[in-house]
């Protein structure tokens, strides 16, 4: 039998230490509590993230290693270099953050169901209210055809989910928020647990210890609350291209 520390809705509850994680499941640590702004903006500064699904109680997580970008060195195969010469695909940022949502709970082919549930899409979208989560949107001819979403504090990116309507939209998303982050200064995307199509992009593992160093230091820096929709105004798919 599993046994892990149980949180209650509406308390002010320290999360338990992310070195009490279960080994398996990889990362459990705790269940319960809330997804209230404060309670899940604590969790995200502690490397600790809500996943479950519906039916399911809270389950809070914090897997090692954990899956990361550097924003300054995301990979671009030769094949995905040449489309972009041509890619004239708009990006957007924090203009459809709920689509972006629903477009990522969307089942994949041969999936039955979905993790972000009707909790978190209004969890995740007060947040975004508040300023606190963003969106990267991509269109064509009007059209959203790719985007990702996460949450960000102080200089530190916690991505949550990424769709594609048309091939290469999810990718086009993802560099295009990693291009700026790192204009900013920004210099990394939690990505969660490892995949291998994560790894094609650039992603890689890290120790949960050095990842809970390197995002104490990045969330107490200061960052940008609110809108980014006029950080990538203009910007096109082959802006993206690196040299």
């Amino acid at each position: 039998m599993i046994r892990i520390p149980i949180l209650h809705a509406g308390r002010n509850e320290e999360f338990p230490a992310v070195e009490t994680a279960l080994r398996e499941p990889n990362g459990l640590l705790a269940a319960g509590g809330d997804l209230g702004p404060g309670r899940l903006l604590d969790a995200y500064r502690q490397g600790i993230f809500p996943w479950f699904s519906e039916g399911e109680p809270i389950l809070w997580w914090s897997p090692d290693p954990r899956m990361v970008f550097a924003t300054g060195a995301m990979h671009q195969s030769r094949t995905l270099r040449r489309w972009l010469r041509d890619c004239d695909w708009e990006i957007r940022a924090d203009s459809v953050f709920a689509r972006v949502m629903q477009a990522c709970a969307a089942p994949r082919p041969g999936q039955s169901g979905t993790w972000i549930s009707p909790a978190m899409l209004a969890a995740y979208g007060q947040l975004h209210r508040l300023g606190h989560a963003h969106s990267v949107e991509v269109f064509t001819g009007g059209e959203l055809v790719g985007g990702i979403y996460g949450v960000a504090i102080g200089r530190m990116f916690y991505g949550e989910s990424m769709f594609s309507a048309a091939g290469n939209g999810s990718k086009v998303a993802l560099l295009a928020l990693a291009r700026l982050l790192a204009r900013r200064g920004w210099p990394l995307i939690d990505a969660q647990v490892s995949s291998d199509h994560l790894t094609t992009l650039g992603a890689y593992e890290m120790p949960r210890r050095e990842f809970s160093r390197r995002i104490a230091e990045l969330t107490a820096k200061p960052g940008q609350i609110g809108s980014w929709a006029a950080d990538v105004a203009g910007w096109r798919g082959r802006d993206l291209l690196q040299d």
